[in-house]
Order: C-alpha cells, then structure tokens, then sequence
C-alpha cells in the first residue's frame, strides 16, 4: 500500500479523509453533543440543590445532608466536565469558522462575554460554598450560595442561548463592508438579545434539561432503594423526582407543540424536514413512520414510508387551526439539510415525550395508592429511563441545529462560507478524530465519579453494590413535608 502526502503528512491511501465543512461540523457537532449533557446537568440539577440545601437547613435530618452531599459532588463533577468540555469550542470558532467568527464576532462577542464573567464565575464561587463551607458560613448564607449556584447555571444558559437563537432569527444587526468583507454591525442590542427565538428557545432547554435531571435522579434513586428498600433519603428523592416530572414532562409537550408552530412561522424549511414534507401543499402529521427500504431511511419521503398519519394535520399545527394551509414544501429550496437526521431525530424526541409523560403519570398513580417504592418493575423502568432525558435532549438539539443548514445564520451566512479556507481535509478529518478519542475518555471518566459516588452510597448504607442481594426493610413513609 502506498501512503500518500497531503499537507506534510504521510496518510494511507485506504483513508478516506473528509471535507473540510463535513469533518468541521461534525467536530463541533460531536464537541457540543458531550458538552450539553454536562451544561444541561447544571442547569436541570440546580433546583434539586436549591431543594435539598434548604430542607438540610430546615430540618437538619440526616436524609436530606445525605442528598445535599450526594447531589452537590454530583454537580460539581459536572460544572468541571462542563468547563473542559466547553472551552474549546470558543476555540473551534477560530480554528474551523474563521469567517462566521468574523462575521458575527461583535453579535456574539458581548453574550460569550457576559456568559463567563456574570453567570460562570457566580457559579463558580458559589459552587466552593456549597462544596467546604457547610461549617464554615452561616445557614442562611449556605443556602444563598445553593441559589446563587443555580442562578449561576440558569444565567448561563441564557446567555449562550441569546447567541444561538440570533443564529436561528438574527435581528438588530446590519450589514456592513469592513476591510473589504461583509460583517453584521450591531444596531439594536435589546433586539438583538431578545429575538423572535429567545423566549421559546430558552424555556424549552430548561425545561428539558429539568427533565433529564428528574430522570437521572429518579434512576439513581430507584436503584439504591431496589438494593435497599428502607433508605429514607433515596425515598424521598425518588418522590421528589416522580412530582417533578408529573409537572415538567407534560409542559414540555404543551410547550413544544406551540414552539413548532413558531418554528413553521420562522424557519418553514426546518419545519419540512421534521415532517419530511417535500410537495408544497396540505401537510399530513406522521405520528409513526418505518422505512419501506434503506433509501427511505436516509431519504424519508410520504411515498417511500410506512406511516399513520392525521391528514392535515401538520398543515394545522403550522398554522394554528387550519387543516387545509398551505405548508411550503422541500422542493421549494435549492438545498436542504439532511432530511433524514431531522425527520428521525425529532420522531425519536417527541417519542421519548410522551414515554416520561407516562413514566410520570405512573409514578404519580403509585405515590398516591402508597406503592412507589414497592414496585419492582416500576423502579427497573426508571432504572433503565435514566439516561433517556439525555437522549431526547440531544436529538431535539439536533433538530434545532441540523434543521437550520445550509445556514449557519439563518438567511445571512451558509455553513459552507463559514469554514477556514485554509484549513485542509486531513487537518479537519485527524482532529475530529483526536476530539471523538479524547471525548470518549471524559465521558468514561464521568460515568466512572458517578458510579464510585453510588457505590459509595450503597457501602455508607450498609449494601454491597457488588451483590445482587437486596434489603427487604420497611419501606419509610414519606410524608408532603419531605
């Protein structure tokens, strides 16, 4: 086999080297898939930190130090995952999107600014009360930092997701010729902050990444109290858990049926490709749909698909009430984004939806009949649904970003105009790979704290987390006051 040169370096001819775009935007891809999981772990679980600090204070009962204790290293392993994650994707701009960096540079440059200086260093310090100084600060203040924490987390997300949704329905802005290049100028900061998508954006990230917490939780509860039925803290969490997502779980699915429709009204391309609407017209609503052959899985179409569908009524949830609206279809476009990544991974989200919906309402059903803790099935359900909040959270990511190529700001600048023109295939293609190796490895990592943190638990509770051998105790009860 004889190697080949390109760009200094010896690569074998087998290797097939991607594009510079396709391995750039699989990078930052694949950087922010295993980012967001530990961004939404902060932001989901800062309420639970809230909750379980406060009741500590309160109550001073050993169940709730123990969740508090628990739940914080478990927060503070993520806000460092998070941090390692995240730092080099402010760097990727650079090294793979000099021209989107240049573009956009002064839209961008205050919210990434803002985002460092007023909501991760909050949450930093904060986050050093909350992990040494429990016998060193006053109550009050200790709560204060488990607020000012998830202020931190919440302020965070605000601010990255100011940047994103500008991408998505970019406003306050013009464009300017500077050094012989087209960049936007920024007009209105207020309309620049506040665009169309903000609002909608930002509650339903939230809102998921709550809901992925709510499962973590529950899973991890339902495990220690399977080994150990009378563990009263992981009772308690459980419960918590279970109440929680009996609120969030169907709020998301009001809130993501009116969000579609403003995604139809904004980004009518996205809005196709989660349908897989080609033919301007009526627009059905497939609510399942299988592949009639491989073609129809990497191009789904309604002639090529097994579905039950309602007629119409994709044309009434774009439009708010009609079901015979016109709905613009894909061969309207010159280029789409890549239908089939978009149509399946929204299936998949909205499918998971209604499945916490009903993991909620039957953990609701066993908390008011007194069994929640006594159900074996119920708590391998929530066992094996634990990183499933993760899933829905991700493939609904993918439908937001993927679902906006050709554009890297909507209307304003493709993807393909963005990527470094100096950057090579082989540069692109072997960092990618470097950044899926080393990735892989924190996330390894990661899971490996979190296990060592359960089984820590379990030995402090008197359970070998090696054996299959469970504790038959009295189930606690738990009270509305817990």
């Amino acid at each position: 086999m004889v190697p080949i040169a390109l760009s200094g370096a010896l690569i074998p001819e087998w290797v097939t080297l991607l594009s510079p775009e396709l391995a750039s935007r699989a990078q930052f891809g694949w950087t922010i898939s295993v980012h967001i999981i530990f961004a939404a772990l902060s932001v989901g679980l800062a309420p639970f930190i809230v909750y379980f600090t406060w009741k500590d204070v309160r109550t001073d009962a050993d169940r709730f130090t123990r969740l508090r204790s628990f739940w914080v290293k478990v927060f503070a392993a993520g806000f460092v995952m998070g941090t390692v994650t995240g730092i080099p994707m402010s760097f990727q701009f650079g090294t793979n999107f000099p021209q989107f960096a240049e573009v956009a540079g002064e839209m961008i440059g205050g919210p990434l600014a803002f985002e460092a200086k007023m909501a991760f260093f909050l949450e930093a310090v904060f986050l050093g009360v909350l992990l040494f100084g429990r016998e060193r600060v006053s109550d009050r203040t200790y709560v204060l930092s488990s607020v000012l924490v998830g202020v931190g987390a919440w302020l965070s997300a605000f601010w990255i997701l100011i940047v994103n949704a500008w991408m998505q329905t970019p406003q306050g802005f013009e464009m300017v010729t500077r050094n012989g290049m087209e960049v936007a100028r920024l007009t209105d900061p207020i309309a620049a902050f506040f665009t169309p998508r903000m609002p909608w954006m930002y509650v339903h990230m939230v809102n998921a990444s709550v809901i992925s917490v709510a499962l973590l939780v529950a899973g991890v509860s339902a495990y220690i109290v399977w080994k150990k039925r009378d563990a009263a803290a992981w009772n308690a969490a459980l419960r918590l858990a279970v109440l929680i997502l009996l609120v969030t779980a169907p709020l998301q699915a009001v809130h993501g049926d009116a969000y579609g429709r403003h995604v139809a009204d904004t980004q009518p391309q996205k809005f196709a490709a989660m349908e897989a609407h080609y033919e301007t017209g009526t627009a059905d609503l497939h609510l399942i749909a299988f592949p009639k052959s491989v073609d129809a899985i990497t191009d789904p179409k309604a002639e090529n698909l097994f579905t039950v569908s309602l007629p119409g009524v994709g044309s009434f949830l774009a439009s708010g009430g009609e079901f015979d609206a016109e709905v613009l279809g894909l061969n309207e476009y010159e280029e789409n984004p890549p239908v089939a990544l978009v149509f399946w991974s929204f299936r998949f989200m909205v499918g998971l939806g209604f499945l916490f919906i009903g993991l909620a309402l039957w953990g609701g059903y066993l908390i008011y009949d007194g069994r929640l803790s006594e159900s074996d099935r119920f708590l391998k359900a929530m066992i094996a649904a634990s990183p499933l909040g993760y899933a829905a959270l991700l493939t609904g990511w993918y439908v937001t970003e993927i679902g906006r190529q050709p554009w890297v700001i909507q209307g304003e600048l493709t993807t393909s105009d963005a990527v470094s023109s100096t950057l090579t295939g082989t540069e692109a293609t072997l960092t990618l790979v470097g950044f899926v190796g080393i990735y892989i490895g924190l996330l390894l990592v990661a899971l490996h704290v979190l296990r060592w943190l359960v089984e820590n638990e379990l030995r402090e509770l008197g359970v070998d987390a090696s054996s299959d051998d469970r504790w038959y105790g009295p189930v606690p009860k738990v009270t509305d006051d817990d």
